[in-house]
C-alpha cells in the first residue's frame, strides 16, 4: 500500500463520525490545520509539529501512539518510488526458472534418499528478495576493490545453488548431489563455509546467528577505516533473514550497538513471509507491526514493503481507507488463512465484510483478487525500498517485506502451516507449479524434476551475466588466504616469560603483557585486535587504555573522571582496544570479524579475546561453532580459568567444562599451560601458525589469576610443549614408580604432591606438565585410526611414548574429569583422573581443592592408591579416617 496525499475529512468513516470521537466538529478544525501545514510545508513540517505536539503531550502527561492505520502501509509512496532499472519482465523469468530449480533438487534429493531433507518453501518466499539483490545491489569483489558481504537465509540455500548454476558455477551433477557430500562433489545444507571454503563467507544456519554477527562485521568494517587499516568506505553488509529468527536472543541483542554508532553501512532484510516452522510467527498479532517497533525503537530507518504494485489502484480509490482499517485489525494467523485460499475465499472472508470493500473490488474477478500480491513479491516495491535503504546515512536500516511462505507452491505449501516441512511436491503439483510460472518443461521433464537451464547464448543468461558483471562478479563467494604477516622472534617480546625473576605473577597477567609486547612490534602490532567484552581492569589491561586507545566511531566527546591518572579511560576514533560491554555475544561475535579479516577484508587480523572462562564455550558456545565454521583464526583466552582459582565467585563464575567443549571442535587447539613460558611458546606457535602458515585453525588458552613464582623453560622442551605434554621434573631416587600428570591452576598441587611422596614415603616419580589434553587425545586417536585403517607402520604417538609401559599414572585438573579421562583409553598403565566434578561454591582455593580432592594430599592418596596399597592404607589410618581431613594430614 502507498502513503497518499490525505484529505482530513477522509479520515471521518463515511457511516458517520468515529465512535471514539466525542466532538466532531473540533476533530474537523484539527484536522483542516494539518492538512493546511501539509499543503504549506509539506511533509517535513509536518513532522516537526507532530513531534512538537508528542513532545507537549508528554509534558501534560499524556502518552500518545502511532494511529493504527499507518501501520499496515507501505513506506515509500508510489510517487516517490524510482523509475525500476531492469528488465521486469526478464527477471521474472530468471525468477521463476530459479524457483524450479531449488524446488527440483531438493525434491529429487528427497525422492531418492527420503531423509535428506532440506526445504522449499522458504526460498519461495524469498526469491524476489535475492534476485533484487544480485541483479541490483549485492557487489562482489572486483578490482575495484573489495564488495559488499551478505548473510544468506539459510533456508534459502537452495535458491542460491539455483542461481549459480545459471551462472556457470555449478553443474548439474552438483545439483543432483544437493545434501551428498561425503564423497565429494555435493552441496552442503546450509551456507557451511568449512564444507564449501571457495563458495559461502559466512555461516548462518543456527538461527541468531547470522544478525548479531552482520552488526558486528559492520561495525568491524568501521573499525578498519578508522584505524587505518583497510579502505572499507564503499561497502555494505546486507543481511536477509526471517521473521521468526528474530525471536531469537541474538538476532536483536545487537541493534541498539548499530543505531549508537551509526552503521548506515548495514541493511537488514526481513522476509516476513508470517510463518515459521510449526505455524503463523504471531498467529494472534502482526509481526511486521511489532519489528517495525521493535527496530524503530532501537534506532533504525524502518522500511515497509507490505503491499505490491496490483494493490495501487485499490489504495487510490479507497478515499475512506476502509482498507488500513481492515488490515489494522487483521491478525497474522487469518493472514496465513487468506493466503492459503483462492480470490473467492479472500472476497467473502476479508472484502465482504465490509460493504465499502465490498464495492472496491465490485469489479474484479476471484483471479484477479488472488493475484493481488504481497509487497515482498513486487521487484517495483523491493527496488524502491533497496534503493531508499542504499542512500540513507546516519542510520543502519530494515526492511520488513511482506511475502507469503511457499509462494507458487499452491495447494501443495502456499501460506500452509505445513509448508517448512516440505519436500516433495507429486506430479499434480509439480505441473501447476510449471503452469502457473509458464516454464519450458514438458509433462515429462516436470515428472523427472529436469532442472532448466537455458543456453548460454540466451537472453536470459546473457542478461543474468551482464547484470553480474555490472556488480563485480558472482556472490557468494569466499576468499580463502590473504597476505601473511611476520611474526616477531619469540625471545624479542617473551623473554620475561621464557626466563622469570622469580617474581610470583599470574599467567592472566603474563599473557596479556605477552601480546602487549606484541602490540609495539612494527608489523605485527597494527594488526592485533585486543577485545574485552567489560573485564579489562580485572584482566589487568588498563594501560591498553592509554597505550593504544578504545575504539569509537565518535571519538571521546566528555572528559572521563579519572582524567588525571596515568590509565585514563581514553576512547578514541583511532582506538585499537575493542571494548565491548557486558556482552560476551558481541564480542565473540567481533573477534570473529577480527578472525575473519584475512577472507573478508584481504588483511590479516589477529584478535586476543580475553574474558572469564566460564562465560565462554558455555555461554556462547554456538557463536564459537559458527566462527569455525567460518574458519575463523585468532586467540580466544579464558582468563580466570578452573574450578578452583576464582575462588570467592561461586557456582556460575568457575569453569570446569570449557576444555571439555573445546575439544569437540575440530579447527580449536586447546591449551592449559601451567607457566608463563608455556604460553608464550604456544602464543608464537599459534600466531605463526594463523598469520605465516594460514592455517584455519584458532587456539584456546586458559590461564589463571593465582599469583606464584613462574618456572623457566628449557628451548629443548618448546616441541614438547606444542605435542601436549613435557616432563617437568623427576622427584626421588630410583626408576619412577607413579607418573603424575598435571596441568594449569592444578600442576603445582601435582608438584607438591611428587615432593611428598618422594620425601614421606620413599616413592620416586614423573611430573608431566599438560598443556593439552585434547591435543594429546587427537595425535593418538589419529596413531590408532592409522593402525586399524591403514598398511604400514605407524609412529607412535607422543602420548603412547611419553607415557610408554606399565607405570601408573595419576592425572589432576581444574575441570571435570572427563577432560583428564580423554587421553585414559590411550594409556596402558592403572590410570587414575581427579578432576572437580559437581558445581563449583566460594571458598579459598585451599579449602576448594581439597573439597574436589585436587589438591595436594589427595594427589598423593590416589598415587599411594595406585602404587602401593598397603602404604594407602596407612596414609588413611595415620590420618584417623577414611576421609582424609585437610594437611597437615601424613604420619
Amino acid at each position: 500500500m502507498q502513503a497518499q496525499p490525505i484529505d482530513p475529512t477522509d479520515l471521518i468513516p463515511s457511516s458517520g463520525h468515529h465512535p471514539d470521537d466525542a466532538d466532531r466538529q473540533e476533530t474537523g478544525e484539527w484536522l483542516d490545520a494539518l492538512a493546511g501545514v501539509a499543503r504549506q510545508g509539506g511533509a517535513e513540517r509536518v513532522g516537526f509539529l507532530l513531534r512538537r505536539l508528542a513532545e507537549h503531550a508528554s509534558h501534560l502527561g499524556m502518552a500518545p501512539s502511532a494511529h493504527p492505520y499507518q501501520l499496515y502501509q507501505n513506506t515509500i509512496a508510489l510517487e516517490e518510488q524510482p523509475a525500476y532499472p531492469g528488465d521486469l519482465a526478464m527477471e521474472e523469468r530468471i525468477t521463476s526458472i530459479l524457483r524450479w530449480n531449488a524446488l527440483a533438487m531438493v525434491a529429487r534429493a528427497n525422492k531418492a534418499y527420503g531423509e535428506l531433507g532440506g526445504h522449499i518453501a522458504s526460498y519461495a518466499s524469498a526469491a524476489e528478495i535475492f534476485e533484487i539483490g544480485f541483479n541490483h545491489f549485492f557487489r562482489a569483489d572486483s578490482e575495484a576493490g573489495k564488495g559488499d558481504l551478505v548473510y544468506f537465509q539459510p533456508h534459502s540455500a537452495p535458491g542460491v545453488y539455483a542461481r549459480a548454476f545459471l551462472e556457470g558455477r555449478l553443474d548439474e551433477a552438483q545439483l543432483g548431489r544437493y545434501r551428498q557430500e561425503v564423497n565429494g562433489g555435493g552441496l552442503c545444507s546450509y551456507p557451511h563455509p568449512w564444507l564449501m571454503p571457495e563458495f559461502w563467507q559466512f555461516p548462518t544456519g543456527s538461527m541468531g546467528i547470522g544478525p548479531i554477527s552482520a552488526i558486528y562485521q559492520a561495525r568491524f568494517l568501521r573499525y578498519l577505516e578508522h584505524r587505518g587499516i583497510a579502505p572499507t568506505a564503499g561497502r555494505r553488509v546486507w543481511g536477509v533473514f526471517g521473521d521468526g529468527e528474530m525471536d531469537e536472543p541474538e538476532s536483536i541483542a545487537a541493534l541498539s550497538l548499530a543505531a549508537r554508532e551509526k552503521l548506515d553501512n548495514l541493511t537488514f532484510v526481513i522476509n516476513c513471509n508470517l510463518q515459521r516452522l510449526d505455524g503463523p510467527v504471531r498467529g494472534n498479532g502482526q509481526i511486521i507491526q511489532e519489528l517495525e517497533s521493535l527496530f524503530a525503537g532501537a534506532g533504525w530507518n524502518v522500511i515497509k514493503v507490505v503491499w505490491g504494485s496490483d494493490w495501487d489502484a485499490l489504495f487510490a480509490r479507497d478515499h475512506h481507507h476502509a482498507l488500513l482499517r481492515r488490515f489494522a485489525e487483521t491478525v497474522d494467523g487469518q493472514y496465513q488463512t487468506l493466503g492459503a485460499n483462492d480470490g473467492a475465499y479472500n472476497r467473502a472472508h476479508f472484502f465482504d465484510l465490509d460493504p465499502e470493500l465490498r464495492a472496491l473490488v465490485s469489479h474484479m474477478t476471484p483471479e484477479e483478487i488472488d493475484g493481488l500480491r504481497r509487497g515482498g513479491h513486487d521487484f517495483r516495491k523491493l527496488y524502491a525500498a533497496f534503493d531508499a535503504a542504499r542512500r540513507h546515512a546516519g542510520r543502519p536500516t530494515v526492511i520488513l517485506a511482506k511475502t507469503k511462505k511457499g509462494y507458487g507452491m499452491g495447494q501443495a505449501g502456499e501460506s500452509r502451516n505445513t509448508s517448512h516441512q516440505q519436500k516433495k511436491l507429486d506430479v499434480d503439483a509439480l505441473r501447476a507449479y510449471r503452469d502457473r510460472f509458464q516454464l519450458p518443461l514438458s509433462d515429462e521433464a516436470v515428472e523427472t524434476m529436469q532442472f532448466l537451464k537455458p543456453g548460454d547464448d540466451s537472453p536470459e543468461l546473457r542478461y543474468l551475466q551482464a547484470r553480474r558483471a555490472a556488480l563485480g562478479g558472482y556472490l557468494p563467494r569466499r576468499v580463502t588466504t590473504a597476505p601473511a604477516v611476520p611474526v616477531p622472534g619469540l625471545e624479542s617480546y617473551a623473554q620475561f616469560a621464557l626466563q622469570p625473576d622469580g617474581r610470583e605473577v599470574s599467567t592472566t597477567t603474563a599473557v596479556v603483557r605477552l601480546f602487549t609486547n606484541l602490540l609495539k612490534d612494527k608489523t605485527l602490532g597494527p594488526r592485533i585486535v585486543p577485545i574485552v567484552a567489560d573485564e579489562a581492569r580485572t584482566f589487568g589491561m588498563a594501560n591498553l587504555f592509554r597505550q593504544v586507545g578504545i575504539y569509537s566511531p565518535h571519538g571521546q566527546l566528555y572528559e572521563p573522571e579519572d582524567a588525571g591518572s596515568m590509565l585514563y579511560y581514553k576512547e578514541s576514533r583511532d582506538g585499537q582496544l575493542l571494548e565491548e560491554g557486558i556482552t560476551e555475544a558481541g564480542a565473540v561475535s567481533s573477534w570473529t570479524a577480527a578472525a575473519t579479516s584475512y577472507s573478508v577484508n584481504g588483511v590479516a587480523m589477529l584478535p586476543f579475546y580475553i574474558y572469564y572462562s566460564m562465560f565462554g564455550f558455555q555461554r556462547i558456545g554456538d557463536l564459537i561453532w559458527a566462527a569455525a565454521d567460518q574458519r575463523a583464526r585468532g586467540f580466544l583466552i579464558g582468563a580466570t580459568a578452573g574450578r578452583t582459582t576464582l575462588s570467592g565467585e561461586g557456582l556460575q563464575h568457575q569453569d570446569g567444562t570449557s576444555h571439555l567443549i573445546a575439544s569437540t571442535i575440530p579447527n580449536c587447539r586447546a591449551w592449559d599451560p601451567a607457566f608463563a613460558g608455556e604460553a608464550a611458546v604456544i602464543i608464537d606457535h599459534g600466531a605463526r601458525r594463523m598469520l605465516e602458515q594460514q592455517q584455519d585453525e584458532f587456539h584456546y588458552l586458559t590461564v589463571t589469576n593465582e599469583n606464584y613464582a613462574q618456572a623457566p623453560i628449557d628451548p629443548a622442551q618448546h616441541a614438547d610443549i606444542l605435542r601436549g605434554m613435557r616432563l617437568h621434573a623427576t622427584t626421588g631416587s630410583g626408576q619412577p614408580q607413579v607418573r603424575l600428570l598435571g596441568s594449569g591452576a592444578i600442576l603445582r598441587e601435582v608438584i607438591a604432591a611428587a615432593h611428598t611422596l618422594a620425601d614421606d614415603w620413599g616413592i620416586a616419580a614423573e611430573v608431566w606438565s599438560v598443556t593439552s589434553f585434547s591435543e594429546l587425545a587427537r595425535a593418538t586417536q589419529e596413531a590408532q585410526r592409522l593402525r586399524v585403517f591403514s598398511a604400514g607402520t605407524v609412529t607412535p604417538s607422543h602420548l603412547e611414548t611419553c607415557l610408554a609401559g606399565d607405570t601408573p599414572v595419576v592425572a589432576a585438573t581444574d575441570y571435570v574429569r572427563a577432560y583428564a579421562n580423554l587421553i585414559a583409553p590411550y594409556v596402558r598403565a592403572p590410570y587414575t583422573a581427579l578432576g572437580t566434578d559437581g558445581f563449583g561454591r566460594s571458598d579459598t582455593r585451599a579449602a576448594l581443592r581439597s573439597f574436589f580432592e585436587v589438591d595436594q594430599r589427595h594427589i598423593v592418596l590416589a598415587a599411594l592408591a595406585a602404587v602401593d596399597a598397603e602404604k594407602h592404607r596407612a596414609a588413611l589410618a595415620c590420618d584417623g579416617a577414611t576421609d582424609p581431613k585437610p594437611a597437615p594430614w601424613h604420619c
